[in-house]
């Protein structure tokens, strides 16, 4: 048999009984100290004012004192519960009108309605923060639904591309109008390390924004892993005729982060600078440390980003170019994977542009409590 739930008083009912209470005990020590203390002081008072003990003066004003101070103390209890009938009564509705205000709204987000917000209730600087602090939680409900929906689609349309070339070409083969040349045979290996790259990508995203939880930490030495970076992505650099010089100082103060995580963000902001790098081109990498913090810059002599691209370009999946494809670009989330380890390890990444020289940087700043040698 289910047990019936005990009824709880609601909020209305509570202000009632705090302010029956604070009548009750008003009224009996009201009572007691005009029925205990007063009248010894009153009849003290009278035979000072020369009336005789036990004269039927004295019983005349003690029971007019008697009649009086009953009179008051029932007309103020009564008085003082009427007012705190009407004051609970409207404290108390406008109380269930933002709670419910506010259980509504909560109701709407958790049924997947995040446009919803609850008014100001007028009720103190602790209801106003409440209320703002829940449409605070709204506004960021919503905007992580909206970039959901929009990564999701952005997914689908990346992947829908390689998996329409290689149904296209699989087709082919099988109806005899290709035949497995080398060259088709290159253009499905191609494709498939495509989505290979791409889910890959996609997986590191979702682990870095995991934050610090995810990785392994440990003191680092970022002038070690810059060197190591810069060695393994020589051959790309030399294949393309693109110069990598770095320019880093005889010490620095180690980090407390996750090594290969670090070395990611660096090998993503080495190939993105590749990428958009001509041939002939310089791209510097750079470190020092700085106010508690060590700075890691990598520059290029690419083509620069416009203005109007500046604030997009660590967005999931964002093209600053739409006329460069994935298969001469890169999947579009390694900036973003950039940005999620950095902010992982407590630190921040920006970039910056100009057009005269092109000049493209991107900054790196990652706190650490030690100091250089």
């Amino acid at each position: 048999m289910t047990p019936r739930p005990r009824l709880v008083p609601g909020i209305g009912m509570r202000l009632l009984i705090a302010q029956s209470a604070v009548l009750l005990a008003g009224a009996i020590t009201t009572w007691l100290v005009a029925a205990v203390v007063g009248p010894p002081l009153f009849r003290e008072h009278l035979h000072r004012a020369g009336i005789p003990p036990r004269s039927p003066e004295q019983l005349h004003a003690e029971q007019a004192y008697q009649y009086a101070t009953m009179l008051s103390v029932g007309g103020a209890v009564v008085v003082s519960a009427v007012t705190a009938i009407l004051v609970t009564w409207y404290v108390s509705r406008r109380l269930q009108r933002s709670v419910a205000d506010v259980a509504a709204a909560a109701t709407a987000v958790a049924d997947g309605d995040y446009g919803v917000r609850v008014p100001p209730p007028g009720l103190g600087a602790d209801f106003h923060s409440l209320a703002h602090a829940f449409n605070h939680m709204a506004t960021q409900l919503q905007a992580v639904d909206v970039n959901r929906r929009q990564l999701f689609s952005d997914l689908a349309h990346e992947i829908r591309t390689p998996i329409a070339v290689l149904d296209a070409y699989i087709e082919a083969v099988e109806d005899g109008v290709r035949s497995l040349t080398p060259d088709t045979t290159a253009m499905l290996r191609d494709q498939t390390r495509r989505l290979v790259r791409f889910s890959e990508d996609v997986a590191a995203l979702a682990q870095a924004e995991e934050g610090a939880a995810s990785m392994s930490m440990a003191d680092v030495d970022i002038s070690e892993v810059i060197l190591t970076i810069a060695t393994a992505v020589s051959d790309r650099y030399d294949a393309k005729k693109v110069q990598l010089h770095t320019a880093l100082p005889p010490s620095l103060p180690p980090l407390h982060g996750d090594g290969q995580r670090l070395a990611q963000v660096l090998t993503n902001l080495l190939d993105n600078a590749l990428r958009h790098t001509p041939a002939h081109g310089l791209v510097t990498v750079s470190a020092e440390y700085q106010a508690g913090c060590i700075v890691v810059r990598v520059s290029d002599t690419g083509h620069g980003i416009t203005p109007e691209h500046l604030p997009h370009i660590f967005d999931r999946l964002y093209r600053a170019d739409p006329a460069r494809t994935r298969e001469h670009g890169g999947s579009g989330l390694g900036l973003s994977i950039a940005k999620a380890i950095v902010e992982a390890h407590g630190g921040s990444i920006r970039a910056e542009s100009s057009s005269s020289p092109k000049q493209t940087t991107f900054t790196v700043e990652l706190p650490t409590t030690a100091t250089p040698n």
